[in-house]
């Protein structure tokens, strides 16, 4: 019989998936991008998620690694805005900014969902600044 000390936390196909903590933490860098919209500043979601991964990082490999994943996605957002606001001149702009926030609202659901469960995330159409 296996005794509670030799029981793991395994994910999907089996593989080992980092302690709940973790998993919590790596799925709040992600989450704490939506304050955002809440936060009446054009960079609150950045600034959210690299204070909390900055704090965070060194408490777990997940936590970095999806703290890193969540920064990088959060300075790619920005850039796009900035061009979709550059663009609004010509009125496509209006368009690709509501396309631009429905697709990080749900890229950053959908990751903070995959990180809970202990599954990295990598965003699409991300700039991997941060290594």
């Amino acid at each position: 019989m296996m005794e509670d000390s030799e029981f793991k936390d395994v994910g999907a196909g089996g593989l080992s998936r980092p302690p709940k903590a973790e998993r919590q933490w790596a799925a709040g860098c992600h989450l704490i991008g939506l304050c955002g919209v809440v936060v009446p500043l054009p960079a609150a979601g950045l600034i959210g998620t690299l204070v909390l991964w900055l704090i965070k990082r060194e408490d777990g490999a997940f936590i970095d690694s999806q703290g890193k994943e969540a920064v990088n996605f959060q300075i790619s957002l920005l850039i796009y805005a900035v061009l979709c606001l550059f663009l609004v001149k010509i009125v496509i702009g209006f368009f690709m900014l509501g396309i631009l926030v429905l697709f990080a609202f749900a890229s950053v659901v959908i990751a903070s969902i995959r990180a809970s469960e202990g599954i990295p995330f990598r965003y699409p159409a991300c700039i991997r600044f941060i290594q």
